[in-house]
C-alpha cells in the first residue's frame, strides 16, 4: 500500500554506493537528510541523527520522465468511448501512483493531464510524482491529434485518449490566429508547457511521420506565445520539413526525432534542443507490428522506422545534442515498467553512464528544475531511489519489480519490505 508523502523523517543512510555526476557510482558513501533535503555527503558522517546500515545497496536520485501520458491507460477505442470521465481520472491517479513506487519522482505530461492532477499531488491528495503538465497537444486538421471518426462523422481527440470534459477545448488549430488564441487560453488555464505537433505520427490515420503540420509562422507563434510566459514548448516531431520548421522556431525538446538528418542534429545541436527519443515506446510499436497487430497502414509506419531507430541515439550524441528519458506509456502494461526505458537507451548506443545520466540529470536539465532535482548534491531534494542490484547494469531497468525503496523528499513511498531487516530502516522512516 502506497503510503502518503506527507513528512519527512531526518536520518543517514550509511556505507551505499551514489551516482555521481560522471554517471559511475563512487563509496562506499553515507547521505545524510534533513528536512526532505540532503544535507551532507561523505565517508564516515558524525551526526546524532538515526542511521540506517545500506552496505550493498546503489543509490541514485528519482527519475524524470520526460514524456508521460499520465491519463492514458488503453489504445482500445471501444473501451475509451464507454469509459466513464470519473474512471478516467480515477486510473489517472493510479498511474501516478505507480509510476511514483517504480521510481518516477518528476514527470512532464506529454498531453492529457491538467493542473488538477497536478495540483492534487502537489497538495498530498493523491500519490505521484511531481507533475508538469501541457494539457492538450496541438495539431492540425487531419493531423496526429485528429482523432476524427469517419463513420459517425464526429470530431474526437487522437484515438479518444483525451475524452472531453468541462473547459478542455479543441486541441485542432487551422491558422496562425487559431494558434495564438489556442496557446494564450492553454497558458491561462495552467499549462507548463506547450505541446505541439510539427509533424505526423504512427499511431494516427490521416498522415505520415514526416508530413509536415503547422506552417513555420504557426510554429513561430506558439514558441513566442509561451515564451512571454517564461514556458517552453515540446514538439512531437520525427523528420522531414516539419522537424526543420520546430528547429527553426525554437522549441526547446524534440519528442521522438526518429528520422533526424545529420544536417537536422547539426541544426539542434546550434539551437541548444534537447531530443527525448522514446525508444522502449516505439520498439514496441515496431515489434507489434511485425507480430502483425497493427492495422496495415499504422505496421507500414512502424516498420520504417526499424533501420532509422538503429542510428538515433549515436548520431545525436555524436553532435552533442543532450537526450533526456521519455517513457510514452500509453498503455497499461507499459505503465507497470516505465524504467525500461533506461535499458532501452543503452541498447540503442548510449553508454550505461550516459543512460544514467539521461534518466536524471538532463531530464531535470530540460525541465529547468535542476537546481534542486536529478542528481545526488547537497542543497537538492531528497528524491532517492535505492536498488540492491548495480543500477550499472542496464538490464536491472527491465524488471517489473521497482526500486528496494523510493524516497520523495525524504519520506518513503511505501513501506519498503525488502529493506525492512535492515538495522536502524524501521526507526529511520517511521515503520513499525
Amino acid at each position: 500500500m502506497i503510503r502518503p508523502v506527507s513528512r519527512s523523517e531526518d536520518f543517514v543512510l550509511r556505507e551505499a554506493f551514489l551516482l555521481d555526476g560522471g554517471g559511475g557510482f563512487s563509496g562506499p558513501s553515507d547521505l545524510e537528510v534533513r528536512g526532505g533535503s540532503i544535507a551532507a555527503i561523505g565517508a564516515n558522517l558524525r551526526s546524532q541523527l538515526p542511521s540506517v546500515e545500506m552496505a550493498g545497496t546503489w543509490l541514485m536520485p528519482g527519475v524524470i520522465d520526460c514524456h508521460a501520458h499520465v491519463t492514458m491507460r488503453s489504445l482500445d477505442l471501444r473501451r475509451l468511448l464507454h469509459q466513464p470521465l470519473t474512471r478516467w481520472v480515477l486510473e489517472a491517479a493510479d498511474n501516478c501512483r505507480r509510476l511514483l513506487r517504480s521510481g518516477v519522482t518528476f514527470a512532464r505530461d506529454a498531453a492529457g493531464a491538467e493542473t488538477g492532477l497536478r495540483d492534487a499531488i502537489a497538495a498530498g491528495l493523491c500519490a505521484g510524482p511531481e507533475l508538469r503538465v501541457s494539457i492538450l497537444m496541438l495539431s492540425t486538421i487531419g493531423g496526429h491529434g485528429d482523432g476524427y471518426l469517419r463513420g459517425p462523422d464526429l470530431e474526437a481527440s487522437a484515438g479518444y485518449l483525451i475524452p472531453d470534459y468541462p473547459g478542455r477545448g479543441s486541441p485542432l488549430i487551422d491558422g496562425p490566429d487559431e494558434m495564438r488564441r489556442r496557446v494564450r487560453e492553454l497558458l491561462r488555464a495552467g499549462a507548463d508547457w506547450v505541446k505541439v505537433c510539427a509533424t505526423g505520427g504512427i499511431a494516427s490515420d490521416f498522415d505520415q511521420p514526416t508530413t509536415p503540420e503547422f506552417s513555420a509562422e504557426e510554429l513561430r507563434i506558439a514558441v513566442g506565445e509561451a515564451r512571454q510566459r517564461g514556458r517552453h514548448v515540446m514538439a512531437h516531431a520525427y523528420g522531414g520539413e516539419g522537424l526543420d520548421r520546430a528547429i527553426s522556431a525554437g522549441v526547446r525538446s524534440i519528442e521522438h526525432g526518429s528520422l533526424l538528418s545529420e544536417e537536422q542534429a547539426a541544426a539542434m545541436a546550434a539551437a541548444g534542443a534537447w531530443l527525448v527519443p522514446t525508444l522502449d515506446a516505439l520498439g514496441d510499436d515496431v515489434a507489434q507490428a511485425e507480430a502483425g497487430e497493427l492495422e496495415p497502414h499504422i505496421a507500414a509506419k512502424a516498420l520504417a522506422l526499424r533501420e532509422p531507430l538503429a542510428g538515433l541515439l549515436p548520431l545525436a550524441s555524436g553532435y552533442g545534442i543532450p537526450i533526456a528519458l521519455g517513457s510514452d506509456a500509453l498503455e497499461d502494461r507499459r505503465h507497470r515498467r516505465p524504467l525500461r526505458e533506461i535499458q532501452a537507451l543503452g541498447e540503442a548506443g548510449l553508454s550505461s553512464a550516459q543512460a544514467l545520466l539521461a534518466a536524471t540529470r538532463v531530464g531535470a536539465e530540460l525541465c529547468g528544475v535542476a537546481d534542486r532535482l536529478g542528481s545526488l548534491e547537497p542543497g537538492k531534494q531528497a528524491d532517492v531511489l535505492i536498488f540492491e542490484r548495480d543500477p550499472s547494469d542496464l538490464d536491472v531497468f527491465a524488471e517489473e519489480q521497482p526500486p528496494a525503496a523510493v524516497l520523495k523528499a525524504g519520506s518513503p513511498v511505501d513501506r519498503s519490505p525488502r529493506l525492512a531487516e535492515r538495522s536502524g530502516w524501521q526507526t529511520a522512516m517511521g515503520e513499525g
